[in-house]
């Protein structure tokens, strides 16, 4: 895998969405509060300009053009789950906390733990945006949660590839170190997730415990992939559970 090689991924992509028709928004969208709550944090958190990043990311042409048309598609999820909202009769929010938090911690820091960060956050939307797929009651949010979860599946190896080439020079313990921090930090994270959209995760069929522990599966096969390796199993969630546990 090359610079090149997500280049020209994140291109075709570009071209096939370009070429697709958007979700029939007129249809409207059902969506019930807890669940439109939720989705109102999201997209806060997938509106960024991510001027930061690429900032950050220059110095190589290729994966500084591959990186802008990283933050388009998740400027293009933003204005999705805005007209999704729109759709349901609910409006966007300026900001929430757990936006401006993951924001400032990412900015006060260079490439490598940006993306580490920025990592934690996408890995936690696989599992959010496979959840409200599989159990949005409503076709249309379940169809932007589909189009979302395509382009995160391909962000996640993207991310992954070039924290490989960055921990590459790490010795041994010292990488076993970063990763331990690294994964006390995705724990937190997603516990705060779940607490904090726990009342949507069950209207979507999934409890608490039950999302902390497929982020944490997920998680792991990702520092396979910064390892150089490949995961031993693809990462498939456990289906939902009963409404209500935890």
């Amino acid at each position: 895998m090359t610079y090149a090689h997500w280049l020209h991924d994140f291109e075709t992509e570009a071209e096939r969405r370009r070429q697709r028709a958007d979700p029939p928004w007129e249809r409207g969208a059902n969506l019930h509060p807890d669940v439109a709550k939720s989705i109102q944090r999201f997209q806060v958190g997938e509106a960024g300009d991510g001027a930061n990043l690429i900032a950050k990311a220059a110095g190589n042409d290729t994966y500084l053009a591959a990186v802008k048309l990283f933050v388009a598609e998740e400027q293009n999820h933003a204005r999705m789950l805005a007209e999704l909202l729109a759709a349901g009769g609910v409006g966007t929010l300026g900001r929430h906390w757990s936006d401006t938090v993951f924001v400032k911690l990412r900015r006060a820091l260079g490439l490598r733990l940006e993306l580490m960060v920025l990592l934690i956050a996408e890995v936690v939307a696989l599992r959010y945006y496979r959840a409200l797929r599989d159990g949005a009651a409503d076709p249309l949010a379940a169809q932007v949660a589909a189009r979302i979860l395509a382009d995160e599946e391909r962000h996640v190896p993207f991310h992954c590839h070039r924290l490989e080439l960055a921990f590459r020079a790490m010795d041994r313990p010292k990488r076993a170190a970063v990763f331990g921090a690294w994964r006390v930090l995705l724990l937190g994270v997603a516990i705060t997730v779940a607490v904090d959209h726990g009342a949507a995760l069950r209207r979507l069929g999934v409890g608490r415990l039950v999302f902390v522990a497929d982020v944490l599966t997920a998680f792991e096969a990702a520092l396979a992939r910064t390892r150089g390796e490949q995961p031993k199993a693809p990462y498939v969630p456990k289906r939902a559970r009963p409404r209500g546990l935890f």
